[in-house]
């Protein structure tokens, strides 16, 4: 076999301000469903290993549910499709996909029995639809409101109801089944944020912008009591206790309250805390004592309801956003660290090894001040440390778990960036910058627009070869002399390796062509055979051994050469939607790939 997927280390749900975040979680409470970009994330929450993406939804993703009886998800996009799939294979085969409205949909819900779905959102005829999950067939209509739907639940008990709350500011209450209009429920005086059966069936709850939770009969629609207070923060979402005794709400103003269904009070709160970022956005059970919210800078949190103490709970990490550069630092094959960038500017570290044991995928954020706009580029020297180029126009360095205390400032919008012991030489619009170790001093090694740099570090000089335009430039830095020139690229040079031992050059361009250089011999070995890639190539990577080279761009694919045998590769298809735009070595059979959809993926890829 060519290749094998290993685990993935997803990203977390995507969140907007002022918007509630849907979060889902199986019939066990193991694992969790969400959404960011066009994958669909499904994520144990003990083993971040076994977490699984699916990929199949053509535009951005808004809402996943499990049904009931755990075999089935069903999610929802921007374009008002819903994908029906199998959960229990992971080739996801598609039950149905239907478009019941013609604008997004903010919210779906599953009956009971997993036989019917009902949706509501943005429809420009109507804002929601019900329909039989097999056959698509109509099995009723969810309809009363003004404005977009934002979010829906069907009592899993006979008789069956349904209720949808909107942008309209009331919550409707339907029977069933078939569905149909029952009446309107006026209690919230701002948009409704989300509603609620609870399991038993016997109450449901809703929760909206004005800061008050409402408490209803389940086979009535009787408003039975409020809690909250009047002007409090918007309440964005809720989720009932598996034992219907109990409901959790998510604020905007960080904190996330569990409330006592009889008395209407709150009994236990977690100040999760007070800046923007904090605002809790999504909730939901996952087990009787364990509860699971979502950040708007899209940390999720999951806390233990057992623990007496209101300060102490689990954190998962995970990019948020489109991941634009990566890279490995460390030799050791199975005690690595993996550093990503989004272009947000925000900088994520993975465990990657064996010696990790469970933890290994383990997410964290690098600490300190980093950058604030788009990463572009990573590179390692031979010391253990990191160096980041981003579009503030700096490079700061890494070390370990947090960024060094001081960066460097470039003159101009930074492309890539080369380490080695001697200097630091970074690609930008306006030439090629050589930051020397230790010196406070720039100089400028190419005067043009660099497009791509690479360095090989020797004890006295460094090898570098960078690209300008079409052309890959060899020089040498002491004494500052241009080595060679090669012009076999069909496009704008924009990544360049050095093997280890810096006796080969790989150089990619914005065709999708790769050449290969004999830098001792100052001659091009390969250059057109290693043309597969139909769009730009991000990033190039050569093993362990200097024998192989793994190549990625924003076709989406893939791509294992070898040096030995240029006539063959291995080609991975569709490895990351939206474009790949990382890729590293652990050893020679195993490569680390990031993409796009925010997701670092493992593949095995036996010599």
């Amino acid at each position: 076999m060519a290749y094998k997927a290993g685990p993935i280390y997803p990203c977390n749900p995507a969140t907007a301000r002022s918007e509630s975040t849907k979060l889902g979680v199986d019939p066990k409470g193991d694992k969790l469903i969400y959404t960011n970009g066009r994958a669909v994330i499904i994520r144990d929450l003990n083993h971040t290993g076994l977490s699984h993406a699916y990929t199949q939804h053509t535009r951005a993703a808004t809402v996943a549910r499990f049904s009931p009886s755990g075999y089935y998800a069903a999610s929802a996009d921007v374009s008002g499709e819903v994908r029906i799939w199998d959960v229990t294979n992971p080739e996801n085969n598609l039950k149905l996909a239907i478009r019941p409205l013609s604008g997004k949909i903010n919210d779906l819900a599953w009956d009971g029995e997993s036989k019917r779905i009902i949706v509501g959102g943005e429809g420009k005829d109507k804002f929601g639809a019900a329909f039989f999950m097999d056959s698509g067939s109509s099995c009723g209509e969810i309809t009363g409101h003004s404005k977009p739907i934002n979010a829906l639940s069907i009592r899993h008990h006979r008789p069956f109801k349904a209720i949808s709350g909107s942008d309209d500011n009331s919550v409707i209450f339907h029977s069933a089944v078939p569905f149909k209009y029952d009446k309107m429920i006026n209690t919230h005086s701002r948009f409704v944020r989300d509603v609620a059966f609870s399991p038993n069936g016997d109450l449901f709850a809703s929760v909206a912008s004005d800061g008050k939770l409402f408490f209803y009969d389940g086979k009535t629609g009787e408003t039975k009591g409020e809690a909250g207070k009047e002007g409090g923060s918007s309440l964005m979402a809720c989720s009932w206790n598996p034992d219907s005794q109990s409901i959790a709400t998510a604020g905007a103003d960080g904190i996330v309250s569990i409330w006592d269904a009889s008395s209407l009070k709150s009994t236990q709160s977690y100040a999760v805390g007070s800046d923007v970022q904090s605002q809790q956005n999504g909730i939901v059970y996952a087990g009787p004592n364990s509860l699971v919210s979502i950040s708007l800078s899209g940390v999720l949190n999951i806390f233990d309801t057992r623990e007496s103490t209101s300060t102490k709970w689990r954190t998962l990490h995970g990019a948020t956003k489109a991941i634009t550069a990566s890279t490995l630092s460390g030799d050791n094959e199975k005690e690595a660290t993996f550093y990503t960038g989004s272009f947000d500017g925000s900088i994520k570290r993975f465990d990657i090894g064996e010696s990790y044991g469970e933890d290994e995928g383990r997410c964290d954020e690098v600490q300190g001040t980093g950058h604030t706009a788009n990463v572009v580029a990573f590179s390692t020297d031979n010391k253990g440390k990191v160096y980041s180029a981003g579009w503030d126009d700096k490079v700061s360095s890494i070390d370990g778990q947090s960024f060094s205390s001081t960066s460097s400032p470039i003159k101009a919008q930074p492309s890539g960036v080369a380490a080695t012991s001697n200097a630091i030489y970074v690609s930008t619009s306006s030439g090629l910058e050589v930051h020397p170790a230790g010196s406070n001093s720039t100089s400028l090694l190419s005067k043009e627009t660099v497009t791509a740099v690479a360095a090989h570090g020797g004890p006295n000089s460094d090898l570098v070869a960078f690209g300008v335009g079409k052309k890959v430039i060899l020089s040498s830095t002491s004494p500052e002399k241009e080595l060679a020139t090669f012009e076999d690229n069909k496009g704008d040079v924009l990544c360049l390796r050095f093997t280890k031992d810096g006796k080969y050059l790989a150089a990619g361009d914005s065709a999708g062509r790769i050449i290969l250089v004999d830098v001792e011999k100052k001659e091009v070995t390969v250059s057109s055979r290693w043309t597969f890639h139909t769009g730009r190539i991000v990033d190039l990577a050569w093993s362990k051994s200097d024998k192989r080279l793994a190549s990625v761009g924003l076709d989406e694919n893939v791509y294992i050469w070898d040096r030995e045998k240029v006539a063959k590769n291995i080609a991975i298809k569709n490895a990351h939607p939206g474009g790949v735009t990382g890729v590293s070595w652990l050893g020679d059979e195993k490569i680390i790939t990031a993409g796009s959809d925010g997701i670092v993926r493992t593949w095995s890829v036996p010599a």
